[in-house]
């Protein structure tokens, strides 16, 4: 049995050996349309924010983190300034309360002019 002859590899080009400068391209008249240009263009870039939101945005931001067989962890944070942090079950289940309880006295949530009224 005789070996099968094997194929010539490809040879790989001669590396240049000094720095050569780039070639010009020619330049090209800036009239009229690019070619390759969208002609109909973004038909939704034109059109309004379909995301409207409702007047609604986050104030305040309750975090826990509690993984199996760990120490939990919370921390409670709102734009008013207020920003507090728990460790351990029970004072995670006392700051959930006490965010909760925030809701109803922060000062960004609370309508300013009708308990100037009242």
């Amino acid at each position: 049995m005789s070996a099968l002859p094997r194929p010539q590899l490809k040879s790989l080009p001669v590396t240049p050996t000094g720095p050569h400068a780039a070639v010009r391209a020619a330049p090209v008249p800036a009239v009229g349309e690019p070619k390759g240009a969208a002609r109909k263009g973004v038909r939704t870039a034109l059109r309004p924010d379909p995301h409207r939101g409702d007047g609604r945005y986050p104030i305040a931001w309750l975090c826990i983190c509690a993984p199996r067989g760990a120490v939990p962890t919370a921390t409670s944070k709102c734009q008013c300034g207020r920003d507090r942090s728990a460790v351990g079950r029970t004072k995670v289940l006392a700051l959930i309360e006490d965010h909760t309880a925030h809701r109803d006295v922060c000062p960004l949530r609370t309508n300013q002019e009708g308990r100037q009224a009242a």
